[in-house]
């Protein structure tokens, strides 16, 4: 694929110096880290290798990903190698989109406390789905759920929230049998949403009792326990936004849903317009529109641009991706093995290792030209000139 005509690595480069003298001392450690793996990611900054055709004369230069997971162009690789790695984990039953939503308020409080607030997200999510889809009244089973965090909306503001893949059904509590959900039907949603809001609720005033919460803005006013409970009493009986959509319709649709927001971020370099000192535009879908076209063209002060990007960058070492219940990780291989059995299954399809393994010094991309294998004949370092003359490869966003 080629580059997109306009990346967010362009608009760092150019503007990111500025905006790290603008805003000096107001940038974490983990931004700049961020802005910076950006800017050099796919540049000789970071060195690469020279890669050649095995079968005609086409060579080029590849410069090194920087990997980074805010890096708008390292997702879609990273997304394919998470996805081929969770194939096997697929079950042949129904599967279901949840979607946790915080109500605006309390999410200014995760603005300024994300891993522990990220962190009660996750875990008030699933605690609701396992707690209830384990009731005899409702489903009686163990489930098994894979959870993602999203930030962000389409404006890229901040709106955390938690994507959540479920199959239809789950293990019965002796494990002798496999439970399915009735069908087109998981869990009733206002039922969850007042789980999880009670569950959310109770764990974030612990946070508080503990110390653990920083309350800027108008919530410094808030350090006292009971001030505090207070202020979110209105909240124990506003409605907060949990939504199931629609069944996925197999295994494969499945790793097609998951691939969209997986390894997803703030904005992806599609969606950019146009960049200059002052202004930059990008696409975006406005959702309060009910019905004709969502998408819109926003305009945003290039320094605006750039802290919205970054307020979605998110703790070190913080995972935005876990898996709960059946499959968690300790546990998942036997988990699916055994429903496998009880559904009278077919173990997930191997592909032949033969013609999946990539031999050594062998590119997965085959040549441009005729399509043959790529294979790396010279790699080189960060400040180093490659001896090969093949020009650089316009590589893909």
């Amino acid at each position: 694929m080629p580059r997109h005509a306009l990346e967010v690595a362009d608009i760092f480069r150019a503007q990111g110096p500025a905006y790290r003298r603008a805003n000096a001392g107001h940038l974490s450690l983990s931004q700049l880290k961020v802005m910076s793996a950006v800017e050099a990611c796919r540049t000789d900054a970071l060195g690469g290798h020279v890669a050649a055709c095995t079968k005609c004369n086409h060579q080029h230069v590849a410069y090194n990903s920087c990997k980074n997971r805010h890096c708008p162009k390292c997702q879609g690789p990273a997304a394919r190698d998470w996805m081929a790695a969770r194939a096997e984990d697929l079950l042949p039953v129904e599967y279901f989109h949840l979607v946790f939503t915080l109500p605006t308020e309390i999410a200014h409080i995760a603005y300024w406390n994300k891993r522990a607030v990220y962190g009660l997200l996750f875990k008030a999510s699933a605690e609701t789905v396992t707690t209830i889809a384990a009731d005899p009244k409702r489903m009686g089973a163990r489930v098994g759920i894979t959870s993602v965090l999203h930030t962000w909306g389409s404006a890229m503001t901040h709106h955390p929230h938690i994507h959540m893949i479920v199959p239809g059904g789950g293990l019965s509590p002796d494990g002798s049998r496999w439970v399915a959900c009735k069908p087109g039907f998981f869990l009733h949603v206002r039922v969850m949403s007042r789980l999880f809001r009670r569950l959310f609720i109770e764990e974030l005033i612990a946070l508080h009792r503990a110390g653990d919460l920083a309350l800027f803005g108008n919530l410094t006013g808030l350090d006292d326990v009971s001030a505090f409970a207070a202020w979110l009493a209105p909240f124990r009986q506003s409605e907060w936004v949990v939504y199931a959509k629609p069944p996925f319709g197999g295994p494969e649709a499945v790793l097609a849903y998951l691939s969209r927001y997986t390894h997803r971020i703030a904005i992806s370099n599609s969606r950019l317009i146009s960049a200059d000192v002052q202004t930059v535009a990008f696409r975006w879908k406005d959702y309060r529109v009910k019905s004709g076209d969502r998408m819109k063209i926003m305009r945003l002060n290039t320094g605006e641009f750039i802290r919205r990007f970054l307020i979605h960058v998110l703790p070190d070492g913080f995972h935005r991706i876990r898996h709960y219940g059946l499959l968690a990780s300790a546990t998942r291989k036997s988990n699916i093995a055994k429903i496998r059995t009880l559904l009278g299954a077919e173990p997930a399809a191997r592909e032949d290792a033969s013609t999946t393994d990539v031999i050594p010094l062998t590119l997965r991309e085959p040549c441009p030209d005729c399509g043959s294998a790529m294979r790396i004949i010279e790699t080189f370092r960060r400040g180093e000139v490659p001896r090969s003359r093949a020009p650089p490869r316009n590589q893909a966003a």
